[in-house]
């Protein structure tokens, strides 16, 4: 990862170097307590050889193409997202360390990417898909800094720096790095996400692309959870306060997930929309080519074999997944007035996953390789009619044996300022992630070969949405599923008693359809200076056997309190969260495979986690402060993230995000 931060380096000295577009421009300030009130000031028609900028020219763009303006307001959902993941993490629970793997609280099926991945999923949460990457434009340099403690001799840093040569040509380079030591021993985790984005659009507005590479690893040590939790852990012996005291099952296992990848999206305009006098576009026909190529490889070390998963056929373990993918789309795209925007596309989508060397046992023969090709055709549609507007994708595999077909739709209508509804399908079928499929270890017990045994998994949901400024924002969802594939381990309980349950560990597909029903509600209640902001979720699952396992019920409630002080010059919020699921069998984790599996021995949760937070905001500097998990010393060590694997001790983690313009 040196080398990425020494590109940084230079990137960074030669911007300085880059002249930006010369217009004229008479400067306001950029930022506001309120970000509706910066909005508000932008003239309808700029002065001749003048333009005002505002928050509004920092434009962030999405892979959907959906733009969103810079925001550097703060709010109670800025504190939600002030995390490793720098998202909402409601409807996932955390382990002990940062940049270590979730479990899930919450039910999301409908697939996102239209093929299988590599696997490892625990080890994804921190790794930037096509689908997460984001593009600027911007009227002037602008630096978006992120820094977090982390749990001893780390920190976490994310820096970007958007910049414009011209009004048509925009880049951006951004880098986020962390490393934590972790509490508990053998638990240190660290990664490196390094992107580079570029947009631009000629002088006549015929020819556009868009592009960016990504390079990111995510590096883990794995101790596989507390050897003796019931003695150590959860007894609250004062000797085991000090976590790094406590016994786990092995201190010589690494696991790593290391990605590359170039993308390229760029179209030209045959005919060129024409806008009249009320900024209505007229007809356009445009074409348009996608590439993508990408490399990716899993791979687990272990300097001996260990008796938790089981014998060996080699050691030291040294067990390594690699998938590469090559993709090729052409579009047509025709935009009218009257009848919305129509895209159809074909792909050809080009896949190797492999492993170094073909395995033969009494039973069978495992190849090291599963390549081929898909091609497949689709169609986009948008069309907003007044405050309507529908949106749809979908996907069909002409030649190909991983998917069958992807299907997305939402319709949404505004009812006024204050109320909105809308409703959103999904659909699909495609083969689960390759290392169900095949997979091969030193482990005996982790050699597989399933791609002619398994079905297709199908999904299909349905939601309905409402968001109101006055009675919350409702989401009701249920979802089907088909020959739905999870790990689930085969121990007996006198293996799973001497430990060596993760040694049986393999990939199953459900015989029987599972039905799922979640629906999730926010509502903030606010008086004066106070606000009591709620996030509630239930969740109910109708199946044959406990394969698909959920909270019931997870709730999240934050009594916060938000007032200018120092004479305005400085605007805080401060409050305490509470948050809370109900028990269940919550997935354990195989550091082996970097997945969670099915457990039905033990019930885990119902405890409540507290935090306590002072947010400050200077100009567009956001400051926080938090005590986490502060109920900790006196609710009892029963908190746990998945079995054998604690949740956090109480911490006072600080930081701050500081945007700045040049």
């Amino acid at each position: 990862m040196m080398k990425y931060c020494i590109l940084l380096f230079f990137m960074f000295f030669g911007i300085i170097l880059l002249a930006q577009d010369k217009q004229p421009v008479s400067r306001k300030q950029l930022d506001t307590t309120r970000l509706e009130k910066s909005l508000k000031n932008i003239p309808a028609r700029p002065q001749e050889g003048a333009e005002e900028i505002t928050i509004k020219n920092y434009k962030i763009i999405t892979h959907d193409r959906d733009t969103t303006y810079l925001d550097t307001t703060l709010t109670i959902q800025k504190e939600y997202r002030y995390n490793y993941l720098r998202t909402d993490d409601f409807e996932l629970m955390p382990f002990s360390n940062v940049g270590q793997p979730y479990n899930r609280l919450g039910a999301n099926l409908d697939r996102i990417q239209l093929y299988p991945r590599i696997g490892a999923t625990a080890r994804h949460f921190n790794y930037e898909e096509i689908e997460d990457m984001k593009y600027y434009n911007v009227a002037t340099p602008m630096t978006d800094l992120f820094f977090k403690t982390t749990f001893e001799q780390g920190q976490l840093l994310d820096a970007l720096l958007a910049v414009n040569t011209s009004r048509r040509f925009n880049f951006s380079i951004a880098f986020k790095g962390f490393r934590s030591l972790g509490k508990y021993q053998y638990s240190q985790a660290e990664s490196g996400n390094f992107r580079t984005t570029a947009n631009y659009i000629t002088r006549n507005g015929r020819y556009q692309f868009r592009a960016h590479i990504a390079a990111q690893d995510i590096i883990g040590e794995e101790n596989g959870g507390l050897s003796e939790k019931e003695l150590q852990f959860e007894s609250e012996d004062p000797q085991f306060s000090d976590r790094s005291r406590l016994d786990v099952n092995f201190t010589n296992a690494r696991n790593k997930v290391l990605g590359k990848r170039y993308y390229l999206d760029h179209q030209y305009a045959l005919v060129k929309p024409q806008q009249d006098s009320l900024g209505r576009r007229s007809t356009s026909l445009t074409f348009g080519h996608t590439f993508n190529y990408e490399t990716k490889y899993y791979q687990f070390q272990q300097d001996a074999q260990q008796d938790f998963f089981g014998s060996t056929i080699l050691s030291p373990i040294d067990d390594k997944a690699t998938l590469k993918t090559f993709t090729n789309q052409v579009a047509v795209n025709f935009s009218n007035r009257l009848l919305g925007t129509l895209s159809g596309y074909a792909s050809i989508y080009n896949y190797d996953y492999y492993f170094n060397s073909i395995l033969i046992t009494e039973n069978q023969t495992i190849t090291n390789r599963l390549q081929g090709e898909e091609i497949s055709l689709g169609a986009q549609y948008e069309k907003a009619i007044g405050n309507f507007k529908l949106k749809g994708n979908g996907s069909y595999t002409l030649a190909g044996e991983l998917t069958d077909y992807f299907l997305t739709a939402n319709a949404n209508y505004k009812i006024n300022d204050k109320h909105s509804i809308g409703a959103s399908l999904h659909a699909s079928s495609r083969l689960p992630d390759f290392n169900y499929l095949l997979y091969q270890s030193e482990y005996e017990n982790y050699n597989w070969q399933n791609d002619a045994i398994f079905d297709k998994e199908q999904v299909s949901s349905l939601q309905f949405d409402l968001a109101s400024q006055v009675w919350g924002d409702l989401s009701i969802k249920y979802s089907v599923l088909n020959n739905y594939n999870y790990f689930a381990s085969t121990a007996s309980s006198e293996q799973i008693e001497a430990g060596t349950e993760n040694a049986f560990v393999r990939p199953f597909q459900a015989g029987n359809s599972i039905n799922v029903l979640k629906v999730k509600y926010a509502k903030e209640f606010r008086y004066r200076k106070w606000a009591l902001n709620n996030t509630l979720m239930y969740q109910q699952v109708d199946q044959s056997g406990n394969i698909l396992n959920l909270p019931q019920l997870v709730t999240r409630n934050t009594l916060y309190f938000s007032d200018d002080i120092f004479r305005k010059a400085m605007y805080i919020q401060t409050g305490i969260t509470f948050k809370y699921f109900t028990s269940y069998n919550m997935d354990a984790y195989n550091p082996l495979l970097a997945e969670f599996y099915v457990q039905n021995r033990e019930e885990l949760g119902g405890f409540p986690m507290m935090d306590f937070f002072i947010n400050a905001k200077v100009r567009q500097t956001r400051i926080y402060l938090k005590a986490e998990h502060f109920n900790s010393s006196f609710t009892g060590n029963t908190f746990y993230a998945a079995p054998d694997y604690p949740y956090r001790d109480f911490v006072i983690r600080f930081g701050l995000v500081w945007n700045f313009f040049s």
